[in-house]
């Protein structure tokens, strides 16, 4: 007896299963929800599981579907050995030098975007002290009291 295989047998529906979410989402929200609804019609059961799904994930609510699942295919085809172990060492040196870059240049945004937020706002504290020196300078008109003659 091996035990191998009722892992394959269980891999299988789940192969199948991850296979028709890729597709799905391949097509986009639009697909998810044309499947749903062919669900509902055809045994309800499934219409209503797949509406849950959508929910659960997060796929009613998103822009598009088909962006996360290329970036997390992305990022395992990134950390995936080739076999290669030189190449390998590259592609993990580079990948960090790559993120490095990344942060620095986050970083260099953050502080462009700090510093543009500080000039506008010394500027508009010097408008605001330029303005409370001009009415400062104008003479305030005072109401004297009219004295009646008695």
């Amino acid at each position: 007896m091996t035990t191998a295989a009722p892992a394959a047998e269980t891999s299988q529906p789940m192969g199948w299963f991850r296979r028709a979410e890729a597709w799905l989402d391949d097509k986009g929200k639009g697909a998810w929800i044309v499947a749903m609804i062919l669900g509902f019609i055809f045994i309800w059961p499934v219409g209503l599981a797949l509406l849950f799904y959508m929910i659960w994930s997060k796929r009613m609510f998103n822009g598009s579907c088909s962006r996360r699942h290329h970036r997390r295919h992305a990022h395992f085809h990134a950390t995936r050995s080739s076999g290669n172990s030189a190449f390998d060492a590259y592609k993990q040196e580079t990948l960090r030098r790559l993120e490095d870059e990344q942060g620095q240049f986050e970083a260099f945004l953050q502080r462009l975007r700090d510093a543009k937020d500080k000039t506008e706002f010394d500027a508009f504290m010097e408008e605001r002290a330029a303005e409370a020196a001009v009415s400062d300078n104008e003479p305030v008109e005072q109401d004297e009291p009219k004295k009646e003659d008695a």
